[in-house]
């Protein structure tokens, strides 16, 4: 294997098993509509998810919370294909209803960016093989413009904060502009104000790009700040479908979104059965 080939195999060999086979290099994909059906997922004994029915409109942004250990990470991983389902199987979707394979990207709570390349590589390497050089540089330069770090493109990682590390991150995912954008706890480990500029940032090039985007994180206040409708979980079902009826921008601090984190968390603690 050669030094390229082993870096971009290390890269993505937990990306969507779509992303490597549907990305295109650098044009826009169409957002793609999500439909599970009576999916599971158990582990041994363990039944992880319990017979989950959800469709996620194209170009819609849903988070999905509840407890530790309710399902949320797995059922993100079935979507992007980094797992499989005991039962029942993701459905995409084009805008005309029929069966569509998604260009799906997918980002994870730790940046897992390689050292050895510059930040721009790094973007670089969610362009796929067979790209040609100038067009992958055109595409990185764009994609880091887009999230504020057109200065650090020739940068090392070990250089950078952990909120830019986590931008690149988030970079090279969009740099093949997927229809469909995973977030797997991706704020997790920032400092509060930095989580709040990310949030901007991630709901700013949502509405830029128009992709369908699934959220799995533990902030509720993340939850409503960012998506259309949030999803409770709970023991492996939908607990709570909850839409947030806001438009974007939203501002921290809303009343009416603060309403919103108390029925959530209700839900989540079981104290009143979501209603």
């Amino acid at each position: 294997m050669t030094s390229i080939a082993h870096e971009r195999f290390h890269a993505v060999a937990e990306e969507p098993a779509y992303a490597r086979e549907h990305a295109p290099a650098v044009g826009r994909s169409a957002p793609a509509a999500i439909s599970l059906t009576g999916l599971e997922k158990s582990f041994g004994a363990n039944r992880v998810l319990r017979g989950i029915n959800l469709h996620i409109p194209a170009g819609q942004f849903v988070a999905v919370i509840g407890k530790s250990g309710c399902g949320k990470s797995t059922l993100l991983r079935i979507l992007m294909g980094l797992d499989e389902p005991s039962a029942g199987e993701p459905h995409f979707e084009d805008a005309d209803g029929a069966q569509a394979s998604p260009n799906a990207r997918i980002v994870f709570q730790e940046p897992r960016l390689l050292p050895w390349l510059s930040v721009a590589d790094n973007v670089v390497v969610g362009l796929g093989d067979g790209i040609d050089s100038r067009a992958a540089a055109k595409a990185a330069d764009a994609v880091l413009a887009e999230v504020q770090l057109s200065e650090k493109t020739r940068e090392w990682p070990a250089r950078l904060s952990g909120g830019q590390r986590q931008r690149v991150a988030l970079a090279r995912a969009l740099v093949s502009r997927p229809g469909v954008l995973a977030l797997d706890e991706p704020l997790g480990a920032l400092d509060a104000l930095t989580r709040i500029s990310m949030q901007e940032l991630i709901n700013r090039v949502w509405r830029e790009l128009g992709f369908t985007a699934v959220l799995v994180t533990h902030d509720v206040s993340e939850a409503v700040h960012l998506a259309d409708r949030v999803i409770v979980l709970d023991e492996g079902r939908i607990a709570l479908d909850l839409p947030i009826p806001y438009p974007h921008p939203r501002r921290h601090g809303h009343p009416g979104l603060a309403e919103l984190e108390g029925r959530l968390l209700a839900a989540i603690l079981g104290t009143d059965g979501g209603h």
